[in-house]
């Protein structure tokens, strides 16, 4: 893993320490749904609970973030919904999730592409995983990401779409070489830290 992928990199808070409350953790909708926990090689080490998982200090757990092309190329950034709780209104290339247990990494995308985008497979052929890496990044007072993420990839021939407005706030097709030489003039949009990561790593092989 890369050390610098792999950075605690805590955010400075306005007050208070970062995390949830104990009433908050109580009725979120992730406190009934578990995660994967694993090693820094991705072994698993049985299920934690995902909220706890994303509070605190973390748990260190799996976790994927699929890239989306059409034809030409072109990325599909998703924003991420203004009520998730973290990287709210972020933009993300262009799902990402956790797989289940006894759940493969690309069982898992297929499912959450449907879920989030209306994607269905017979839209594509390459779905395939190109990398892995691990990270951990804080959101302000909220939470924390710590993550081996799978990246995966999938270029579609049918680009019809159906997003969930719970999941997807909004849609973009960005030139994904054109973004990477110029992240600046995106600074706009506010690109989720896992999603930086995977494109830095992606051209930088």
């Amino acid at each position: 893993m890369n050390a610098d992928d792999a950075a605690d990199r805590r955010p400075v808070a306005d007050g208070g320490e970062s995390g949830t409350t104990a009433t908050d953790a109580a009725d979120h909708e992730n406190a009934s749904q578990d995660v994967i926990a694993v090693d820094p090689d991705d072994t698993a080490q049985g299920t934690v609970n995902r909220l706890d998982a994303h509070t605190g200090d973390g748990i260190r757990h799996r976790a994927f973030t699929c890239l989306v092309f059409d034809g030409d190329g072109k990325l599909l950034l998703a924003q991420r919904a203004p009520d998730k709780r973290l990287w709210d209104t972020h933009w993300d290339g262009t799902v990402a999730s956790h797989p289940v247990e006894g759940q493969t990494q690309t069982e898992a995308t297929r499912l959450r592409l449907k879920e989030e985008l209306g994607i269905t497979p017979d839209q594509y052929q390459d779905l395939r995983v190109t990398d892995k890496f691990e990270y951990k990044r804080y959101y302000t007072n909220a939470g924390v990401e710590w993550e081996v993420c799978a990246v995966l990839k999938v270029t579609l021939n049918d680009v019809s779409l159906d997003p969930d407005e719970t999941e997807i706030g909004g849609m973009l097709w960005v030139d994904y070489d054109h973004l990477h030489e110029h992240p600046k003039w995106y600074r706009q949009l506010r690109l989720c830290p896992w999603f930086e990561i995977a494109m830095r790593r992606d051209f930088s092989e």
